[in-house]
């Protein structure tokens, strides 16, 4: 991996002001103030459901979502907390406490910056997408437990983190269900599923949140109702932007939040590029990963400093931004705005809303996250799929996302490896040998291959797997008539790595102490400049490295009839 050619880093925000008018900045206007109002409910569930303030959610959503929308590299992508960080986050501050969330997030941003400046803002996208619906169905199923204690009402202090233990808590109080509080939340789930019946541009979250927090207000004392709201959880929530502040970082700090750091990384290159690629499928534009990849990043690495919590881009507001007219990252700002004014100026009224209705909120997330339809999908693909899913939901959901991301991921490459493995052949021929044998020629030139002489063609990369698979073929030729030369036809060999170097020098060696000769054929251009740096041309010749089958054959030809002359002559 290097950093190959100029830093790829273009703001779409800056590409998009270069043509900007009027009737855009109107499109954008109205696009923002909408996902503003929505991202409201969610940035305040998001934030208490990840075990920090409401103010912290909403805090992350201005300034997290500000600095994606100014130095991302797609044009209409909404960031802020997401619901896929309320578990890593939610465990972080179980295990290290705020001071070490921020230093994970800070460490992820910089990793994300890093992956973008390496251009790997197109590989992340070929993770395989099992793992992507496994952990994100293991979430949904995470969040949707952490509801439970505040949408029953239950009323319980210290609810284990674990998703086993946790259940098993539920269980044990559900004598303990608060029917007024299991009634607002019902109401607030009912008002959230029906809205988008009646118009799908209408945030059913921020409806449900004024309609049930208003009745609850006027009904509670008419009723004596004791439902639990934010300000009774929280206190009073402060309208005041959070100064600045640092954090210490040692390096026992770093090695034990850095598989977390980790996870936060993978985790919002995942989500932020799928988002963006759903988006560009949509608008017909086109994200360039590596400066979203940096934008991603340098949110996650100022958000911290004010308390925040991770941020990415989030589908569903990405989504409402483009179905009411947002075409801009103008759109994004105005979003934060729209976010900002009602944190300077609404924040009193935060206070009065029921802790059960932003359950209800939460729940409808994680239904939305499950995607159960793509996981009844992916049943009917082949079995290496379905176990990669299956590990994966089962890791997120009984130990934690960090475990199942690393092992899912494993998992996935093994799997892999073991299909390149079992679609890359390894031919012999002797005799005969048909030169367009595995191409759309219809032209066939044979060519006689005399005794002694044995091809052997490779079709796929010659990396590690097929390297000892190739090596074990010729350990068992060994063991028959041995050849007098070995062509090894790399024709259809688009790379060789540092085992199949090492192997393929061990066979040239030991063939030539057995006395046979080595010719290379097909050999593509970057593979030879491999074999040139290995000094492979100077161990076996570089006439030996021949650029097409019917050089080699004659070659090795020639070196039989010499060899017959010779015992002939003997």
């Amino acid at each position: 991996m290097k950093l190959s050619g100029s830093i790829d880093f273009q703001p779409k925000l800056l590409s998009s002001l270069k043509h900007y008018s009027l009737s855009k900045f109107k499109d954008d206007l109205i696009a923002g103030i909408v996902v503003g109002i929505v991202a409201l409910p969610l940035a305040i569930a998001f934030g208490i459901a990840s075990g920090v303030s409401p103010t912290t959610g909403l805090i992350t959503a201005i300034i997290g979502g500000f600095l994606v929308s100014a130095f991302g590299g797609n044009s209409v992508q909404i960031g802020g907390p997401t619901g896929a960080f309320i578990v890593i986050v939610y465990n972080i501050i179980a295990t290290y406490g705020l001071q070490g969330l921020a230093i994970a997030t800070f460490m992820a941003g910089l990793i994300l910056v890093v992956m973008g400046l390496f251009h790997l803002g197109t590989v992340i996208k070929f993770i395989p997408y099992p793992i992507v619906v496994g952990f994100t169905a293991g979430i949904a199923l995470t969040i949707f437990s952490t509801q439970i204690n505040d949408f029953l009402g239950l009323g319980l202090k210290d609810v284990p983190s674990e998703f086993i233990p946790k259940w098993g808590v539920y269980f044990q109080n559900m004598q303990n269900i608060d029917w007024t509080t299991l009634a607002v939340g019902l109401v607030s789930l009912l008002i959230i599923i029906l809205t988008p019946k009646i118009s799908k541009k209408l945030p059913g979250a921020l409806i449900a949140i004024i309609v049930v927090t208003v009745a609850v207000y006027f009904l509670k004392d008419v009723l004596n109702l004791s439902v639990e709201t934010i300000g009774d959880r929280f206190g009073s929530m402060s309208s005041d932007i959070p100064s600045p502040h640092g954090f210490e970082i040692s390096m026992s700090t770093i090695n034990q939040l850095l598989p977390s750091a980790f996870t936060i990384a993978v985790l919002c290159a995942i989500e932020s590029l799928l988002s963006a690629t759903v988006a560009d499928g949509v608008t017909g534009s086109r994200t360039n990963s590596n400066t979203e990849l940096i934008g991603q990043g340098i949110a996650n690495v100022a958000v911290p400093f004010f308390g925040g919590i991770p941020v990415t881009g989030a589908i569903a507001r990405t989504m409402t931004n483009i179905t009411n007219g947002g075409r801009t990252p103008v759109a994004g700002v105005v979003h934060t705005i729209v976010l900002l004014l009602i944190f300077l100026f609404l924040m009193p009224l935060i206070n009065y809303v029921p802790m059960a209705c932003l359950a209800a909120v939460l729940l409808v997330v994680s239904y939305n996250m499950s995607g159960w339809r793509t996981v009844v999908g992916i049943f009917k693909s082949p079995k290496s799929d379905i176990s990669v899913l299956l590990v994966t939901f089962f890791l997120t959901v009984i130990f934690d996302l960090t475990i199942a991301i690393e092992i899912g991921l494993l998992l996935a490459v093994v799997l892999f490896l073991r299909r390149v493995m079992e679609n890359t052949e390894i031919k012999v021929y002797s005799e005969q040998l048909d030169i367009a044998e595995g191409t759309e020629s219809n032209t066939h030139e044979v060519l006689d291959v005399a005794k002694g002489v044995e091809v052997y063609e490779i079709d796929g990369p010659f990396f590690f797997g097929v390297a000892t698979k190739f090596d074990e073929m010729m350990r068992t030729s060994s063991m028959a008539n041995k050849p007098f030369v070995r062509i090894i036809r790399m024709r259809k060999v688009p790379f060789i790595d540092s085992t199949g170097i090492h192997n393929l020098e061990l066979l040239i060696r030991s063939s030539q102490n057995d006395g046979m000769h080595v010719v290379l054929s097909g050999v593509k251009e970057n593979v030879r400049q491999v074999l040139h740096h290995a000094n492979i041309d100077k161990l076996i010749g570089e006439d030996h490295i021949c650029d097409h089958i019917t050089k080699a054959v004659v070659m090795a030809n020639a070196i039989v009839a010499k060899k017959d002359q010779n015992m002939h002559k003997c």
